[in-house]
C-alpha cells in the first residue's frame, strides 16, 4: 500500500496514462462520445482508491487498466454492437437513403489530438492499424471480455499475467478467452490501407485532387482518384455505395452537394479527414459533416461520411464556419 503526500505527484502519475485509457476505452466502447466519460469516471476511482494501490501487487498502469475495463464492462453491459454501413447490408444501387439509424449503432471517429503516444515508428505503425475505423468496427464482433484481453495482449503489449490481474481471471481463463478472439477477428479483418503521412507529397496531392473534383462536381476526375473497390458511406443512414461507378452515378444525380466546401482538418483514427461545409439559409458556410479517408496505393479506398458532426468540429482542427 502507498501513503500519498503533498510530495508525491498522484496527479501527474494518473495525468500520464489520459491520453493510453482514452485510446483503451475507445478500442473497447467505438463510440468517442462515451471515452471521456469512461475515462473521467476511471480517474476519479483511482483518485479515491489511490491510498490501498498496492506498488508490490502491481503496476500502476495495471492497476488503472483494471479499473478502466470495470468501467467499460459496465457500459457495454447493454449496447448494441456497432458498425459502419457495410457492415450492416449489402450496397445500394439507388440514391434512396432511407431513414437514420440510432446513434448508438455507428462506430464512430476518435481525433488522434485525443492521445499521446511515442515517436517510434513500430509503436506508430501499431497504432495507426489498431485504431483504423474498420478494425475499431471488427473489434465489434467479440464478446466484450474477448474484446478486452485482446486489445491488452495484442495491442497494448501487457503480458498474460497482467491481463488476468486486470481482467480478475486466471490465466489460463485469460488466455483461453484471447484464443477465441483472435479466430473471430482473422474473419473479420480489415482490407489492408496505407498509414497517413503528413509530409508525403503524393498523399496530399491525392487529397487535393479529390478535394477539387468535388467542389468543381467534376466526376470523370472523382472517379479517377477512387480505388477499384472503394466503398462510401454515411452514417446515420444505412445507404452505401460500392464501387467508383456507384459513386460517381450518386454524384451525377444530385446537385445538393454543388455549393459545399471540403477543408482538410487533422487526423482521425490514424487517418485523413476532411471537414464538408454547407451554406445555411443566410449564405455562411457551416459544418455539415466529417469524412475521413482511408488511401491504398495511391486511390481512396474508403469514405466514411459522418453526418451531424458540427459540434465536434474543434477537435479535429476545423473552424466553426467558412467565409464564403
Amino acid at each position: 500500500m502507498v501513503v500519498w503526500d503533498e510530495s508525491d505527484s498522484v496527479v501527474t502519475s494518473l495525468e500520464s496514462l489520459r491520453g493510453p485509457l482514452t485510446g483503451y476505452c475507445y478500442r473497447l466502447l467505438g463510440a468517442s462520445s462515451e471515452v471521456d466519460d469512461a475515462v473521467q469516471e476511471t480517474m476519479l476511482r483511482a483518485f479515491r482508491a489511490i491510498e490501498s494501490y498496492d506498488p508490490d501487487r502491481a503496476g500502476l498502469s495495471t492497476w488503472v487498466h483494471r479499473i478502466a475495463t470495470n468501467v467499460c464492462l459496465d457500459m457495454l453491459r447493454s449496447a448494441e454492437r456497432r458498425a459502419l454501413p457495410w457492415d450492416m447490408g449489402p450496397a445500394s444501387s439507388g440514391t434512396d437513403i432511407g431513414v437514420p439509424l440510432s446513434a448508438a449503432r455507428w462506430v464512430e471517429p476518435l481525433a488522434d489530438s485525443r492521445l499521446t503516444g511515442t515517436a517510434d515508428p513500430a509503436h506508430l505503425a501499431m497504432r495507426h492499424e489498431t485504431l483504423r475505423l474498420a478494425f475499431i468496427t471488427a473489434l465489434q464482433w467479440l464478446p466484450p471480455r474477448q474484446r478486452v484481453v485482446l486489445v491488452l495482449r495484442d495491442v497494448l503489449g501487457f503480458t498474460a499475467t497482467e491481463a488476468a490481474a486486470i481482467m480478475e481471471t486466471s490465466v489460463a481463463a485469460a488466455n483461453s478467452a484471447l484464443q477465441r478472439a483472435r479466430a473471430t477477428l482473422e474473419k473479420h479483418r480489415p482490407r489492408p490501407a496505407d498509414a497517413p503521412e503528413p509530409d508525403d507529397v503524393a498523399q496530399r496531392d491525392l487529397l487535393r485532387r479529390y478535394v477539387d473534383a468535388f467542389q468543381t462536381h467534376d466526376v470523370h476526375t472523382l472517379v479517377g482518384v477512387l480505388a477499384d473497390d472503394v466503398r462510401s458511406g454515411m452514417p446515420p443512414f444505412l445507404w452505401w455505395l460500392d464501387g467508383p461507378a456507384h459513386v460517381a452515378a450518386a454524384m451525377s444525380s444530385t446537385d445538393a452537394c454543388a455549393d459545399d466546401r471540403l477543408v482538410r482538418g487533422g487526423p482521425a483514427n490514424g487517418c485523413w479527414t476532411l471537414g464538408q461545409y454547407r451554406p445555411d439559409e443566410s449564405g455562411v458556410l457551416v459544418p455539415f459533416a466529417l469524412l475521413v479517408l482511408e488511401l491504398r496505393s495511391g486511390r481512396i479506398s474508403e469514405i466514411v461520411t459522418f453526418l451531424g458532426y458540427g459540434d465536434r468540429f474543434g477537435a479535429f482542427g476545423l473552424p466553426e464556419f467558412l467565409e464564403n
